[in-house]
């Protein structure tokens, strides 16, 4: 009698060779509602596009090749002389290439251009979320440079344009320009103001010369960066390039870079100014009011980024369900296992549909909603990945835990959005900050919430409730992270209401605001139609 140990049965099928922005309904849904229709054809045909490649076997290498090769400084070359340089994998420069070529540095001039660059964000997220932070900040710096007509005009066209150049040398010889940001202090931590970074004005006018040290530069290898230092009229924003027009490297010293958790592809630096050439963006003294749009933008970036790993991680989890067995049924037919994957899955489509709400307000000019709602997303929706894709990973069970999986890299990388850009305290006191400074902005968000009134019971106590809270802020403060939840709970439920299948709806209202779920993912009622939801979530092969 003969036999084999090698004969491999009930494993799953890698999930690869798939459209990742075709087969997410909640996100093609999205767009479809917030594009307008005469584009929605050549947008939902360059979002098909990448998403094909994001999924493709061949982008998954790359992604695997970046993650596990991660940058490497280098501060002089073999002559003794300093260089200051990070040296990136090959397959770092493919995907980077592939983002910029995409459109994700180019949203602010394009019809419908930041939904249709919110969704493929999203979908270059569940490629590889590292290169997206300089996809981030090279997006979000447009509107800064844009305070200064000649800074706009000189670097807004390569910020915007579709060439990936990896090469260092002068901005204006490049068809495309990245950009990074070095705006916390040695000592780290968010309050930006303790800034001790000097800024000695030169004679050439708006021309600066810095001294300082900082804890974190985000893309090293950029073309320019927005640094915040104290000039002699107070807290100043300034762009600092990588080399200057004549050539020669600016004073760049990169001192180390930092060993994280995860985004391990891409690069994060301590850098020392020391007589560093800088020019002037805005007045002396307005610092942080001249960075606040990018920092709004990159906060909705985090938003989005989040919501791009959960529904990563739910797609990974219901295929593998989808295709496993265990006590004689497949795990996704099994009551307690689905209950799971529809918990899973109604939290990604309220983030989805969050965050492409909040990108169709950067289109249509909602500022006041704008205001109080991104940080409201922001705390919320990048506090729930970190719980969404460990549980995710444990539906893989052990296959969960090792690498190859995937699941590992979205564990590492699912804090990350929550602490970038001011971790849960500083959104929720923005919270706070919006409503007792911007009534407008509260004026907004209650008209949002308020046209799904009268759908679902839950959701309207859950408004009266959040009305009655909102009533009396006096000691809001030591509340304000339990307010900032309502307030994006509510928020999530209105939309959801309005826009998702009643299944979807009815299980979110269920189980987030009429109390009928638990403490972790898989409480939810019984009584739902749970077979529905998790259906919709399933990325189709």
């Amino acid at each position: 009698m003969s036999g084999t140990t090698h004969e491999v049965t009930n494993q799953v099928p890698p999930l690869t060779g798939h459209d990742v922005f075709g087969t997410d309904r909640v996100l093609a849904e999205a767009v479809g509602r917030h594009v307008a229709p005469e584009l929605l054809a050549p947008v939902r045909a360059e979002l098909g596009e990448l998403g094909r490649a994001a999924g493709s076997a061949q982008v998954q290498e790359w992604a695997a090749q970046a993650d596990g090769n991660p940058p490497r400084l280098r501060t002089h070359d073999r002559s003794g002389v300093r260089v200051d340089e990070v040296d990136f994998h090959p397959a770092w420069h493919r995907l980077l290439g592939k983002g910029v070529g995409a459109g994700l540095t180019s949203a602010w001039d394009r019809p419908g251009g930041h939904v249709r660059r919110a969704a493929a964000f999203m979908v270059w997220t569940q490629a590889e979320a590292g290169n997206c932070c300089p996809l981030s900040m090279t997006h979000a710096a447009v509107p800064v440079l844009r305070a200064d007509p000649e800074l706009a005009a000189e670097w807004v066209p390569r910020l915007t344009s579709a060439v990936y150049d990896r090469e260092l040398r002068p901005a204006h010889l490049k068809a495309g320009s990245l950009f990074g940001m070095a705006l916390t202090e040695k000592q780290g931590g968010s309050d930006v103001r303790a800034s001790t970074t000097a800024a000695r004005p030169l004679a050439e006018a708006g021309a600066y010369e810095l001294t300082g040290h900082k804890w974190f530069c985000s893309a090293p290898m950029s073309d320019g960066f927005l640094v915040l230092a104290r000039a002699p009229g107070g807290l100043t924003c300034f762009l600092v390039p990588r080399v200057l027009p004549d050539a020669t490297r600016n004073v760049f010293l990169l001192q180390r870079l930092k060993d994280k958790l995860g985004n391990r592809s891409n690069a994060s630096a301590e850098v020392e100014f020391d007589g560093t050439w800088a020019r002037r963006v805005g007045e002396e003294g307005r610092g942080v009011r001249t960075v606040i749009d990018m920092v709004a933008a990159t906060r909705l970036d985090c938003v989005l980024g989040s919501a791009g790993l959960m529904r990563q991680a739910v797609a990974l989890a219901v295929h593998h369900c989808a295709h496993r067995e265990a006590f004689g049924a497949r795990l996704v037919e099994q009551p307690l296992m689905r209950n799971v994957l529809a918990d899973l899955a109604i939290e990604s489509e309220a983030a989805t549909v969050l965050a492409l709400r909040l990108a169709a307000a950067y289109d249509d000019g909602e500022e006041a909603l704008l205001r109080l709602a991104v940080p409201v997303a922001k705390y919320w929706v990048t506090k729930r990945c970190p719980a969404v894709v460990v549980e995710a990973a444990e539906c893989l069970g052990g296959n969960g835990y090792v690498e190859e999986s995937g699941l590992p890299r979205l564990v590492r990388e699912s804090p990350l959005n929550s602490v970038w850009e001011g971790a849960g305290n500083v959104q929720a006191l923005d919270v706070v900050r919006a409503l007792g400074r911007e009534p407008a902005a509260l004026d907004a968000y209650l008209r949002e919430v308020g046209a799904a009134r009268g759908a679902d019971r839950r959701l309207d106590a859950a408004i009266r409730e959040l009305l009655t809270s909102l009533a009396d802020l006096d000691g809001v403060e030591g509340r304000a992270r339990r307010l900032a939840e309502r307030l994006a709970l509510v928020l999530q439920g209105a939309l959801l209401v309005r826009f998702a299948p009643p299944e979807v709806a009815d299980a979110f209202c269920a189980a987030r605001l009429g109390g009928d779920g638990g403490s972790t993912f898989g409480t939810l009622p019984s009584t739902l139609d749970l077979a529905a939801v998790v259906r919709r979530a399933r990325p189709s092969e």
